[in-house]
């Protein structure tokens, strides 16, 4: 028997939001204000939405547990099995020593912490974005960061700052594909019209980072780096989706911009060097963080020492010491690859659809043009996860560093137990996302943007980043409010393909609130019960950003000359 969505149950759209919003706002209240643990704050939240979509919005207590199951199962496969495994290669190259080698050759790039930023949070999380996407580009990032002696805090949230304008064409422009199949637009139209709205954030996003992180005068002394970083990303971001589409628009602008900035530096010093790991004044507004006396972080808690039972001490090259991230570069951009995706499917690939959920939940007017069954297929393609592509590369790098096949079980039996609590948050978390889906609260909240008239295009984008912090995907927000977007946008007379990218180009400032994404970073740091900590930091930032999104979104519908950047009708 199935169910039909109900979107407004109290007979006012705007207090049938405001109930609709009530599990996040426990999970935003219970980490950043009650300093509770972030599974415990997961767990609470999908019980509250459960007992709201069953009790308020009418939904079988039966598909609500199927729902949040298949959430969960989600949650730990793939996005859980890429966290898993990439601190597993992150604990290899700590327990070698290699890391502290790659920390060096980093540092011999360029001393300042400013630049270390620019070059690794920004263009090299760019890359791992545009390869893998799905919390990879934080994973390795954050993890980077904190090796290199930069606080918990400027890691995680360095690391979640710098991931936005990659983010809508991540993993091999997946977001755009989905959005094209829930809308009916045009694939080309959309990934051209995203890549008129991001490059402008591709280039204040470094300014902005490094404001973050060093002020106002810290940011203005290094300028001239900032903008070869941000012009020669934003430049091949928007020839590439708007010339060729958007598969490789990351990959391409990642590599073009390392290699300029690294260029650059060559011929470029700052007159100050900037040494301090910390944010300017943040860490101490939000945890202490103590440090050795030369100004570096001890190494963190529960890793094996370099100096301990690893089967090789490390040689010292630098070229040695980057082969665990080189490896891992090749396997996850090969694991991105379609090609390789259908070829590994086809040996192991089962589709499992969840008997009494699938097709049983009917999408109903004005969230779609007609009536609409919802699938509920679980894809358990573990052969062409990007996770499994990381796990072979740290087996293959932890081989190639010394590890016997012994040591390996062991370190990776130590990394599950290191992150068993951030694979729950992440479990719990997509168990709400995908309830939230099935129950309609998250078209119910849509509703409530789309009812803002001329201001929708604001709204409309501030949607879109609404739905990736709910989901921690921007391809799941793509196909939660895509389709709202276009009917909303025909109704108004707006282009449906300007709010169509405007979701998927403001969602990408919400990727640094999801609790998924704030759980990766504080795992990849290991910084544990802090989430709460990152959440505040973050949040003004994603915020600030998602409303200058907006205003651009905003110019493009209204404004001349912004007018003539709209494509597709």
């Amino acid at each position: 028997m199935t169910w039909q969505q109900s979107y407004d149950p109290f007979g006012s759209i705007l207090v049938s939001a405001l109930v609709a919003a009530i599990p996040v706002a426990v999970m935003l209240v219970s980490l950043a204000f009650l300093h509770a643990r972030a599974h415990l704050a997961a767990i609470a939240a999908l019980v509250v939405a459960v007992l709201i979509a069953v009790v308020v919005f009418g939904m079988p207590a039966g598909m609500a547990a199927r729902a949040a199951g298949l959430g969960i199962a989600s949650g730990l496969f793939p996005i859980g099995w890429i966290v898993l495994n990439i601190i597993f290669l992150y604990r290899l190259t700590v327990a070698n020593g290699s890391f502290a080698v790659l920390q060096e050759s980093i540092a011999g790039v360029t001393p300042d912490r400013r630049l270390q930023l620019l070059l690794i949070a920004f263009a090299f999380g760019a890359f791992f974005e545009g390869a893998a996407g799905f919390g990879t580009p934080v994973a390795v990032t954050a993890a980077l960061l904190i090796g290199l002696g930069f606080s918990p805090l400027a890691a995680s949230g360095l690391s979640l700052i710098a991931n936005t304008a990659p983010v809508a064409y991540g993993a091999l422009g997946t977001p755009v594909i989905a959005l094209a199949g829930v809308t009916g637009l045009d694939l080309m139209d959309l990934s051209a019209m995203i890549g008129r709205q991001l490059p402008f954030f591709s280039l204040l996003v470094p300014f902005w980072l490094i404001w973050a992180f060093a002020g106002w005068r810290g940011m203005l002394e290094i300028w001239p780096a900032i903008l070869v970083t941000g012009v020669s990303f934003a430049v091949p971001q928007f020839l590439v989706s708007n010339f060729h589409g958007p598969f490789l628009v990351d990959v391409v602008a990642a590599l073009v911009s390392m290699a300029c900035l690294t260029g650059f530096l060559r011929v470029w010093k700052p007159r100050k060097v900037w040494t301090s790991p910390s944010l300017r004044a943040a860490d101490d507004a939000y945890a202490p963080v103590a440090t050795s006396p030369g100004g570096t972080l001890p190494q963190p808690a529960g890793l094996p020492d370099a100096s301990g039972s690893a089967a090789l001490s490390f040689s010292g090259s630098a070229a040695l010491a980057w082969m665990p991230w080189v490896v891992l570069t090749v396997f996850v951009f090969l694991w991105g690859l379609q090609g390789v995706k259908g070829a590994l499917n086809a040996l192991w690939g089962p589709s499992i659809a969840i008997e009494g959920l699938h097709r049983m939940v009917v999408k109903v007017p004005p969230v779609v043009a007609a009536a609409t069954p919802e699938g509920a297929v679980y894809p358990f393609n573990l052969l062409s996860m990007t996770g499994t592509g990381i796990l072979l590369a740290a087996v293959v790098a932890g081989l190639a560093m010394g590890f016997g096949p012994g040591g390996l079980v062991r370190e990776y039996a130590r990394t599950i137990w290191a992150v068993r609590l951030s694979l729950v948050t992440i479990a719990a978390m997509l168990g709400l996302g995908y309830l939230t889906r099935y129950s309609g609260l998250d078209a119910t909240m849509g509703l409530a943007f789309a009812g803002t008239g001329v201001l929708y295009p604001l709204f409309g984008t501030l949607l879109g980043w609404l739905g990736v912090a709910l989901t921690g995907s921007d391809t799941a927000s793509n196909v939660l409010f895509g389709g709202l977007q276009r009917i909303t946008a025909e109704q108004i007379g707006l282009s449906p393909v300007l709010m169509a990218a405007a979701n998927s180009s403001g969602g990408v400032m919400g990727k640094m609130i999801d609790a998924q994404s704030i759980v990766v970073a504080s795992t990849a740091t290991n910084w544990f019960g802090h989430e709460g900590d990152i959440l505040r930091y973050v949040f003004f930032h994603s915020i600030a950003l998602a409303v200058l999104v907006g205003l651009l979104v905003t110019a493009q519908a209204y404004l001349p000359p912004f007018t003539a950047m709209v494509v597709g009708g």
